[in-house]
């Protein structure tokens, strides 16, 4: 099914993911399973789906330690051929069968993803194909270092990400509510193509792609595991911006991500209607400093808990050990987090990743400080190529500080 013309992206792009990248991603997955000493896996979630396949539609890919893919498909087959590159697909695409029929087409025992999986769901293939091996890691660890095609879309998502802060820019000021503010940098992600969620890889998979908070509501905590809560606008949504209008000399933090064609880009800047006091200001200036010892220490390849522990450290120097990422007891421990496809991949500027961000890892490096009546902080999206820690977001294109 190579006609599907309403399938496109901008001015009729195809924005399908290249079959090549699709190729050496299921090599990579059989390669990793021979080294194992797994037969084959199964790949379940919408995420790796889409990874693997170039769609998520409602299927099953089996992979093989030899290297053979087929894709079985509830709905809709027609989209799932297309999606996965028509006629020049690496994988088979099939109807999916009846279960008892399925066991005995996949011909081994697979491995599948019972770390992500819920557990009705898991338990139902597990005891119809006898898979015990999990094969949640083996994913992990291959997505965590981008190719050169994920880069492209990375850097052109933060080209779009730019155009959402120039929005915050252009509408903000005194009297503006929060959502507004973020309603406005929305339309230009949408507009762009963002497809409406952000995929989380941790339960409860719940994530504000836009967190725009203003004043006191920037100390306010939330269910989420980030630095930042806010206010939300009711409690069944309660991160983010809410109702709070933007008053005169108090700290704006914008923390907004955009996903272009699924690739997370991830940044944080401030506003200020007027200026900031001397001791804000000395509060940013302290996390632009941790935020560069965390670059430094991932730039020399050492380990993503060294980083932690560095800044950590130099935030405590500081005076800020019962604020840095939260106020005490709500506290996040992480200074950066890994972004692809998902906002929380690994590994984490945090205790226990005794590793580096691998070369081609991409990292949100995020240090912030949260008080009683606000916030603030830094944040970009960065790659590690050969040469070290590269910034992929804005960088010096916008100012960490911006009055309006």
């Amino acid at each position: 099914m190579d006609d599907l013309p309403a399938l496109v992206g901008p001015e009729g792009e195809d924005w399908r993911v290249p079959v090549g990248e699709l190729q050496t991603r299921q090599s990579s997955l059989a390669s990793s399973l021979r080294e194992s000493g797994l037969k084959g896996a199964l790949i379940q979630t919408p995420v790796d789906l889409y990874y693997y396949t170039g769609g998520r539609q409602n299927g099953t890919l089996l992979v093989t330690a030899e290297g053979d893919a087929r894709l079985f498909v509830r709905r809709s087959l027609a989209r799932a051929k297309y999606e996965s590159g028509g006629s020049d697909s690496p994988h088979t695409v099939e109807t999916f069968p009846r279960m008892a029929q399925f066991t005995e087409e996949i011909g081994c025992t697979p491995a599948m993803q019972f770390g992500e999986l819920p557990h009705g769901f898991a338990s139902n293939f597990a005891e119809k194909t006898g898979a015990t091996e999990d094969c949640t890691s083996i994913v992990h660890t291959q997505r965590e270092v981008k190719s050169a095609w994920e880069l492209q879309m990375m850097a052109e998502g933060a080209e779009i990400q730019l155009a959402m802060f120039e929005a915050v820019e252009t509408l903000g000021g005194e009297g503006v509510s929060e959502i507004e503010l973020v309603a406005a940098a929305e339309a230009v992600s949408r507009a762009a193509g963002f497809g409406g969620n952000v995929q989380m890889r941790r339960f409860p998979l719940q994530c504000d792609r836009g967190v725009i908070v203003s004043g006191r509501a920037g100390g306010i905590p939330s269910f989420f595991d980030s630095a930042i809560g806010g206010t939300g606008p009711h409690p069944m949504a309660s991160m983010g911006s809410g109702f709070s209008t933007i008053k005169a000399n108090e700290p704006v933090l914008v923390d907004l991500v955009h996903l272009h064609r699924g690739y997370v880009v991830d940044a944080t800047r401030m506003f200020v209607a007027g200026s900031l006091s001397s001791q804000w200001q000395e509060r940013l200036e302290d996390m632009v400093a941790v935020k560069e010892v965390v670059v430094d220490i991932l730039d020399q390849g050492l380990d993503c808990s060294e980083a932690w522990r560095q800044g950590l450290a130099l935030a405590e120097e500081f005076g800020h050990g019962d604020n840095l990422m939260g106020m005490a007891p709500d506290q996040s421990r992480f200074l950066g987090h890994s972004v692809g496809l998902q906002l929380d991949e690994s590994p984490v500027v945090a205790e226990g990743f005794d590793r580096p961000l691998p070369i081609g890892g991409t990292m949100a490096i995020e240090p912030k400080v949260v008080y009683a009546d606000g916030s603030i902080g830094s944040e970009d999206t960065w790659v590690r190529d050969e040469e070290g820690m590269r910034p992929i977001t804005m960088d010096g294109a916008v100012p960490w500080i911006t009055e309006w």
